[in-house]
């Protein structure tokens, strides 16, 4: 009876062994990289007045069904407006069928490029009338007001040291694609800063956080941060790079509410 015992926890300790790491393999490679998530910041004590979606970090390669849910996502969500912080695509190749999808956005959208898009050297022109057409704005070191003229948004190449100005008698958006952008304001403070980038590590690991992230990042990784320029988000990102794999960091939509 003993000798049936200890064969058993040794079977038990030895399925358990292999089912975890293959439950967790499964989990990063085939269900987190599809399953989005909309996380919801609430910046007021007092009742909003204003919905702001944040996404990034597309990176598209074809995968139309999940563009086609984040667009999806996105009009349900029914925002005022909405903000990309970067990476688009990673091959020109995809701008035009990524474009497709975005056109159909039924809020204002204002971007700003990130690194990959440049490194795929894609048609800004065709993004930014893309942009536009959506009642919004490509953003290439230039400042543009809501239609409403309650906001005035931001947006950075993140080429050169152009130093945004915010405007008086609105609420100044900060668009940049990397997070630690956010250092280099002295002096000026924005109502709230997005950025991308950092896809929030993709694997974050139990008690220790992201694995690894890119230059750019510092410590803003992932996550809402009180920081001298003023409230930054970093979002998680939709696409991915160099490997499709997610662990405990999902693809994300933000909501942020003023």
């Amino acid at each position: 009876m003993k000798l049936l015992l200890k064969m058993s926890r040794r079977r038990l300790l030895l399925s358990t062994g292999v089912a975890v790491p293959a439950a967790v393999l499964g989990d990063a490679l085939a269900l987190e990289p599809n399953w989005l998530q909309v996380r919801t910041i609430r910046l007021t004590q007092s009742k909003p007045t204003h919905r702001i979606v944040h996404f990034t970090d597309l990176h598209h390669k074809g995968d139309r069904a999940l563009l086609q849910a984040v667009v999806q996502r996105i009009n349900n969500l029914k925002p005022d407006l909405v903000c990309f912080t970067g990476d688009l695509v990673e091959e020109s190749v995809h701008v035009e069928e990524a474009l497709a999808y975005l056109r159909e956005l039924r809020a204002p959208l204002y971007g700003v490029p990130g690194n990959h898009d440049y490194w795929a050297n894609v048609d800004f022109e065709k993004i930014s009338q893309t942009f536009a057409a959506t009642g919004g704005a490509w953003l290439m070191d230039r400042s543009v007001r809501t239609h409403d003229g309650r906001f005035t948004l931001h947006g950075l190449t993140c080429t050169n040291g152009k130093q945004p100005e915010p405007v008086q008698g609105t609420r100044n958006l900060l668009l940049v694609h990397y997070p630690a952008w956010v250092k280099r304001f002295p002096g000026r403070r924005f109502d709230l800063a997005l950025a991308g980038h950092s896809h929030g590590g993709q694997v974050r690991l139990p008690f220790i956080g992201a694995a690894v992230v890119p230059w750019g990042v510092d410590e803003y990784d992932w996550g809402l941060f009180q920081t001298v320029t003023g409230p930054l988000y970093v979002n998680a990102g939709i696409g991915w790079f160099y490997l499709n794999v997610r662990f405990r960091c999902r693809p994300e939509i933000t909501v942020l509410e003023l």
